[in-house]
């Protein structure tokens, strides 16, 4: 005996309709990865979402990212400038410059002194490590010659060595030689190590 068939409500033809157009889940996949992006509070993690965000290559999410780069945060209106930057959109490189030369005190102030005070010092010198980190990070060549004259900025040169070294462009290489001769130790280890990434065969004994 012939079985009656079952009705389709309206919310299974739509749940059919998004498999077919997007049978991997995608959309779903990006959804939640937004909605983790806007409720981390905590930049490093929040930068570990921002790249699942880029690793689907979907640029209909810069639009709903756009108010970051508003945020007062600065750290996390980075991680919203390295998602456009790495989806294609200029601002996000402009944008990460523009806090790496940031030094005004009228910020937003999330970092504390030793004394328990909410100190705007150490706020840029936070927020300027960053953004240099961001570059390394992007691996975009056009940071390589702003980066080359942070080698000797006391705020931020410890970090440039490594986003050189991620960038990979060998005319950064006679600067790292040059930071051999600088009055850190660390710095000079860190350019050391950048220069053998860098297979500089110009700074071998």
């Amino acid at each position: 005996m012939p079985t009656e068939p079952v009705p389709i409500t309206l919310f299974e033809i739509a749940k059919r309709a998004v498999e077919i157009s997007d049978p991997t889940g995608a959309d779903d996949r990006l959804s939640g990865l937004l909605e983790q992006f806007e409720s981390t509070t905590v930049f490093w993690e929040q930068f570990l979402v921002a790249k699942k965000i880029v690793a689907l290559h979907d640029t209909s999410v810069l639009p709903h990212l756009e108010p970051w780069l508003r945020c007062e945060d600065m750290r996390r209106r980075g991680n919203a400038a390295f998602i456009f930057a790495r989806l294609g959109d200029g601002r996000g490189f402009h944008i990460i410059k523009a806090i790496l030369e940031d030094r005004s005190t009228i910020c937003a102030v999330f970092e504390i002194d030793s004394a328990g005070h909410p100190s705007p010092r150490q706020q840029i010198r936070a927020d300027r490590y960053y953004a240099a980190h961001l570059f390394g990070d992007l691996r975009d060549m056009r940071a390589v010659p702003i980066l080359i004259t942070l080698l000797k900025d006391e705020e931020v040169k410890l970090i440039v060595p490594w986003s050189l070294e991620e960038i990979g462009d060998a005319s950064a290489i006679s600067a790292l030689i040059e930071a051999l001769g600088d009055n850190s130790v660390e710095m000079r280890a860190a350019a050391l190590r950048s220069l053998e990434k860098l297979q500089a065969k110009e700074a071998a004994p």
